[in-house]
């Protein structure tokens, strides 16, 4: 027989019980032996009567007691049993309902340790809302980390948003709260409400790991079910770890999903992730781009950080659907031979009430120094990355959209802003480290752990650092001292080389530096060159706008670009609309202008772009030897006076090579002569100035003859023919384009007169 409890104390513990200040209410609340029977409280404030139905029959009625705490005694039962409350309201409204104090724990002592230590890989399997059967009993698990709140409530759409009913319950030190609430289903919309210790109303707070949320601007949290779906990209996630990474073919096409391509017939609206997965996977295999990536797709508060500024971090975006029509385009994607990269964004997050910011009523996810735990750039916080449950939140969150929506690789946002203390502050504004340096060591900490987990669990998945500034060894492994990515975006290229395109022509040979002083370090990193979304925003103009010259150089130069970026060393990535010459500046709350595909040179550079991607992936000498001087050379990288450049990639297979040449003023180089690895027949596999693409249809008529005449350094060499603004390749063993034509050379699409305009 178990002793009657102390009246005294259990007075005391309602009190806490009926404040919402109560640690552990299940002590309380709910059933519990007692003396020679069981007592049966529950926590109804606003109650008239409630009544116990037991499993085994009959009803008894509950004595209120204090504060809207009711009580019933069973005497002469030695065992707990399974039972209903029936609840009545003034007015006559009659609820019946399992009581949530009844059951015990879903998180297990395990669940809390490593939560703790910050080795919980799949915290998102405990943490948050989970739809379970505990006890034979459907329902959902609740679990929330709050440290220091006084106590939590959950409130939604099943209590009328009353802090009162669901009070949950501490697991001991972890500050983790847990509850099981019966009976609650999918769809269910819910927040947290944390009371702070000390003074200070409570908050409502978001699900940290909800998976999903309702649209924006609303911000309540959605009980969702991640195990409904099916997929069916199991070949191409068994094929995914094959190779090295950095001797394959990326192409990778960004894309904002919210503005690539809207309805236009539907008020303008954006496609859903189920609308695009069939339109933006027959454009990217036809355009022929191996990767998307995709601006942040976890949820946001604010639209116009483009997700940048995270609210919910387990959660793709509402405003395109629900969370399986985002996994559904992924998975038609992978289906169609499309990888997915996801931007990630771990080093800050906004300051939204119902966000992470001061979670439980103190700094929680960020640190409570402003010097450190706010980034003044971006108005935003600062995540603490010194504290083990903040580590485990965001690793645990990469693994999630890893294995629950099988992306292929993360391009982690603002890695700069992440290793450096005193990133866009000024003196006195910043903690030094422990060695009075600038260098966040936490962070750093952070992020090889980060890239040592994922390279271990998933080798088929790429982490891509977007880092600025000359940090060492980024793109090197942490056993090597590096931070342990797998590329880097060459921020430095992307600068220089539009910087050089942006100048007229005439002015180009003073800027040629420009262009070949990237390859003094382009085998330092793993590097991804990438012409992103940050180049054509803020008054930047787009990459057409930024190419001197009347509508036709501006297209000219622009394919002369592209076709530089595609064989110059380094993974590529390009922003959409770029790829066809978009006139406008990006604005993320419209469509691309798409009609511009009904003009036949912004088709050409479609076109191109087409016939770039092709080459690329069937030339392994565009890419294998990507990080390794092996694979390239210098042919002309001194022809500042003509604005010529020309080089040779070779491939990790001896004997195969690319040879480019470069001719970016308006002038046709009629017999020009160039040094080649070797005497014979050369194909011009691509020549940008193909009237195809719009060009003026200059060339060397599909192929060249070498001689044995040692030139540039080489035992052969070719006289040439160098259209105007134009890129050439040259290749033994590879068809040509379609767009080169073996046929006499016009120049239909551009009067000599225009060509010579500005030279």
């Amino acid at each position: 027989m178990k002793k009657p409890a102390d009246r005294q104390q259990i007075d005391a513990e309602i009190q806490l019980v009926t404040e919402l200040r109560h640690p552990e209410p299940h002590r309380v609340l709910g059933i519990h032996p007692d003396g020679d029977g069981v007592v049966i409280r529950a926590f109804r404030p606003d109650a008239a009567a409630i009544h116990v139905i037991p499993d085994f029959g009959g009803r008894i009625s509950m004595e209120h007691r204090k504060g809207g705490v009711f009580e019933a005694r069973l005497n002469g039962r030695d065992q707990v049993f399974n039972y209903l409350i029936e609840v009545e309201y003034p007015g006559g409204k009659v609820f019946t309902l399992r009581d949530p104090y009844s059951y015990t724990p879903t998180l297990g002592e395990l669940d809390l340790y490593y939560a703790g230590e910050g080795r919980h890989e799949k915290l998102w399997d405990r943490m948050g809302a989970h739809l379970i059967h505990h006890h034979g009993v459907a329902g959902v698990s609740f679990a929330v980390w709050a440290p220091t709140a006084a106590g939590v409530s959950v409130v939604g759409d099943f209590n009328s948003w009353d802090g009162r009913l669901h009070t949950m319950r501490r697991m001991g030190a972890s500050g983790i709260w847990e509850l099981f609430i019966p009976e609650v289903g999918e769809g269910t919309r819910y927040k947290f409400e944390i009371r702070p210790n000390g003074s200070g109303p409570a908050m409502l707070k978001a699900d940290p790991f909800a998976f999903r949320t309702e649209v924006p601007p609303a911000t309540a949290s959605v009980v969702h079910d991640l195990r409904r779906f099916t997929w069916s990209d199991e070949k191409w996630l068994s094929s995914r770890g094959e190779g090295v990474p950095a001797q394959k073919p990326w192409s990778v096409y960004e894309v904002h999903l919210g503005s690539w391509r809207r309805v236009v017939e539907d008020g303008d609206r954006p496609m859903t992730y189920r609308e695009l997965a069939p339109a933006l996977s027959d454009y990217l295999k036809r355009v022929g781009f191996t990767h998307v990536e995709f601006l942040p797709v976890a949820e946001h508060p604010y639209g116009p950080s483009w997700g940048y500024q995270v609210g919910n971090y387990y959660a793709p975006s509402a405003r395109f659907g629900h969370p399986d029509d985002f996994r559904f385009l992924v998975n038609h994607l992978h289906e169609e031979g499309i990888g997915v990269i996801v931007d990630w964004v771990p080093g800050h997050f906004p300051k939204d009430a119902h966000a992470l910011g001061k979670f439980d009523g103190t700094a929680l996810y960020e640190h409570a120094d402003p010097r450190q735990g706010t980034q003044p750039d971006w108005g935003t916080l600062v995540f603490n990355f010194g504290r083990n449950e903040v580590r485990n939140f965001l690793i645990a969150n990469a693994l999630f959209w890893i294995e629950e929506y099988h992306v292929d690789g993360l391009r982690v946002d603002a890695v700069a802003s992440m290793l450096y203390l005193d990133y866009s502050r000024r003196a006195g504004e910043w903690v030094p480290n422990r060695w009075g340096g600038r260098e966040n060591e936490e962070a750093i900490a952070f992020l090889r752990e980060l890239n040592e987990v994922i390279r271990r669990k998933h080798p088929g998945v790429v982490m891509i650092a977007e880092e600025s500034t000359a940090w060492p060894k980024v793109s090197q492994p942490v056993s090597e001292g590096g931070l342990g990515f797998h590329f880097k975006w060459n921020m430095g290229w992307m600068h220089d080389t539009l910087r050089y395109f942006s100048k007229d022509p005439v002015y180009r040979q003073h800027h040629h530096n420009d262009m070949t002083f990237g390859l003094l370090y382009a085998f330092s990193e793993h590097f991804m060159l990438p012409l992103s979304h940050d180049e054509v925003v803020h008054g930047k103009g787009s990459l057409y706008g930024k190419m001197p010259g009347d509508p036709w150089q501006k297209r000219a130069n622009l394919r002369a670009l592209l076709a530089w970026m595609w064989a110059h060393p380094g993974k590529k990535l390009l922003f959409m609309g770029g790829e066809f010459g978009q006139h406008a500046e990006w604005n993320s709350d419209r469509s691309l202008d798409w009609h511009l595909l009904e003009d036949s040179g912004h088709k050409g550079i479609q076109t191109l772009m087409s016939d770039l991607n092709r080459l690329y992936k069937d030339i392994p000498a565009l890419y294998d030897a990507d990080s390794e001087p092996i694979g390239f050379q210098w042919l002309q990288p001194d022809a500042a006076a003509s604005s010529v450049f020309a080089f040779i990639r070779r491939s990790r297979t001896p004997g195969r090579h690319v040879v480019c040449v470069a001719n970016l003023t308006p002038i046709p180089r009629e017999g020009y002569r160039l040094g080649f690895p070797r005497v014979g027949t050369y194909v011009e596999v691509l020549n940008t100035d193909a009237a195809t693409y719009g060009g003026s249809g200059l060339g060397n008529m599909g192929q060249i003859q070498t001689e044995a005449r040692p030139w540039d350094g080489q035992e052969a060499s070719a006289v040439l023919t160098l259209p105007p603004l134009s890129v050439l390749w040259f290749s033994t063993g590879v068809p040509a384009s379609p767009a080169i034509s073996a046929t006499e050379p016009s120049a239909a699409e551009a009067p000599p007169e225009r060509l010579l305009s500005s030279a």
